[in-house]
């Protein structure tokens, strides 16, 4: 069930998607409230699991990740222990950074980090070798043309307050 949010909601939750390191009280002098109301709002959002978290976005070439790479996996088999098995080997991957399952001819979109190519070919390796893997298909990353957080707050405000 989707939360009713008003639009000072709206507008906190598109300043922190922009910056979750705002302080709270500029986060309130943006939205137009004091300090204290802003923080209670924060907080029940974040209670309400819409903030599901805060991190901070970094650059991985200054920190030798010279690879960003997708593998699209396709298992041999899909039931329902050869996909939670295959998840739960994915999760311990550092190099795997997300990981999405899809419907159609693909099971899994991962998207990867590597130093070079190298550990890129290491990586696409051991991946094939996975028990179940039936086939993996990759793609290196060549320019970054779009990074937008995953909640596009306009169209989402737009859709709730015509509903």
């Amino acid at each position: 069930m989707r939360a009713r949010l008003d639009s000072i909601d709206w507008a906190i939750l598109k300043e922190l998607q922009a910056d979750g390191s705002i302080t709270n009280v500029e986060l309130a002098r943006r939205v137009g409230l004091s300090a204290p109301p802003c923080l209670r709002r924060v907080r029940a959002l974040e209670s309400a699991g819409i903030i599901k978290s805060y991190r901070a976005v970094l650059d991985p070439n200054a920190l030798g990740y010279e690879i960003v790479c997708f593998a699209m996996v396709q298992l041999a088999t899909q039931g329902k222990a050869e996909l939670a098995s295959f998840k739960d080997e994915i999760r311990r991957w550092p190099a795997v950074r997300e990981c999405w399952t899809l419907s159609g001819d693909i099971d899994f979109i991962l998207k990867c980090v590597a130093a070079n190519l190298g550990d890129f070919q290491t990586l696409v390796a051991d991946l094939t070798a996975l028990p179940n893997v039936r086939n993996v298909r990759t793609a290196l990353t060549l320019d970054l043309v779009k990074d937008e957080p995953l909640v596009p707050i306009e169209d989402a405000e737009l859709r709730e307050n015509t509903e």
